[in-house]
């Protein structure tokens, strides 16, 4: 099996790229732009093996695009560059509207191109998964779930950008025949995470007993899925999902943001004790614009149609994360050098502004 993984310096393309290559033995060509977010040193479990390559390239750059299908010629394509912090996407839209969009739509071209020309029985075998993100959805309130058909509603402009690529990759299956799957996560965690989301950032500012940001009241709540488990549903669904259908992958996890925090600290607190609870640490900061209330995915479809299930409760998903951070300061030291530690949303829109 030959793939092509496109952001797959990231964390939860890395996670996917470790893997297809170390667990499934697949053939797997990188490409990554490796932007910030990007970093090839997520990939130095693979690195070196014959069964993995990398191309530092830009999903927007179309010759490159078309170059690099054509000569690797991949049974699959699972497409998960993007811009995806929602923060940034406030003070900055223009990269997420270029690179989630515009770079959505020259790799969905470059891959007709190269699926036209397969032999008949190459073309029903070959798949492209669009990996998205449950944000498209918008907010919940106290009650319901996320499911397949529920009615795009995008808050932010990076969830806005996810949900106009979602639209590319459905209509390139629909007007051209394209074998695209969709799918639609729910927030992920796990290790090699670059620490400016909530879960690694927390980590890490409670190690150096540094202030915890809470945005609000630490109310909204999220479904929070380890990186590991969405790597396997993401293989699931390439291999065995509906030509044309949207899996959501959840981890049936829910938990307030605050809660999230506590329960860092308290394992932190076992694991490494300090002078004072590090939940002393938290402090609260302004809300950030368009903050949705509460995601919840329903993984039904996926769990009674493909038989997926999560591995891991958030507890034991949160143990592990937390351990490895401690275990693994040669990957994430540098990029807390480059990364003070600070959260963006409304006190950066507003230092914009006034600038």
């Amino acid at each position: 099996m030959r793939v092509i993984v496109t952001g797959g310096a990231g964390f939860i393309g890395s996670a996917l790229v470790r893997y297809l290559v170390l667990e499934k033995g697949y053939d797997v060509l990188t490409i990554d732009a490796l932007t910030y977010a990007g970093c090839r040193e997520s990939l130095r479990a693979v690195e070196g093996r014959g069964n993995h390559r990398f191309l530092h390239a830009d999903i927007r750059d179309a010759p490159a695009m078309a170059q690099a299908i054509d000569t690797f010629r991949p049974d699959r394509i699972m497409h998960l560059a993007a811009e995806s912090h929602v923060d940034r996407s406030i003070t900055g839209a223009a990269d997420f509207i270029q690179t989630n969009i515009v770079g959505t739509f020259v790799l969905l071209e470059a891959a007709r191109s190269y699926w036209n020309g397969l032999t008949p029985a190459a073309k029903a075998e070959f798949r492209f998964l669009h990996v998205s993100t449950d944000e498209v959805y918008g907010s919940l309130g106290d009650e319901g779930l996320f499911t397949e058909t529920t009615p795009y509603d995008p808050s932010s402009p990076y969830s806005a950008s996810k949900a106009a690529s979602d639209h590319l990759a459905k209509a390139w299956e629909r007007t051209y025949g394209l074998p695209v799957v969709v799918s639609n996560c729910s927030n992920n965690y796990g290790p090699y995470h670059f620490p400016e989301k909530l879960i690694p950032l927390t980590i890490l500012n409670a190690l150096d007993g540094r202030q915890l940001p809470v945005y609000g009241k630490g109310e909204n709540v999220r479904d929070w899925l380890f990186v590991d488990d969405h790597a396997r549903a993401l293989d699931v669904i390439i291999e065995r999902g509906r030509v044309g259908e949207t899996y959501n992958v959840g981890g049936r996890n829910e938990r307030r943001n605050i809660d999230v925090v506590r329960r860092i600290c308290a394992v932190l607190d076992t694991l490494v004790p300090a002078e004072t609870p590090r939940e002393a640490l938290i402090g609260f900061v302004t809300d950030r614009p368009g903050h949705d209330a509460r995601y919840a995915i329903d993984a039904t479809k996926l769990e009674d149609e493909l038989g997926w299930r999560a591995r891991e409760t958030f507890d034991t998903g949160i143990e592990k994360t937390v351990q490895w951070y401690l275990d693994n300061a040669w990957w994430w030291r540098p990029l807390r050098d480059r990364y003070d530690g600070a959260r963006l949303g409304l006190d950066a829109e507003r230092s914009r502004v006034s600038a």
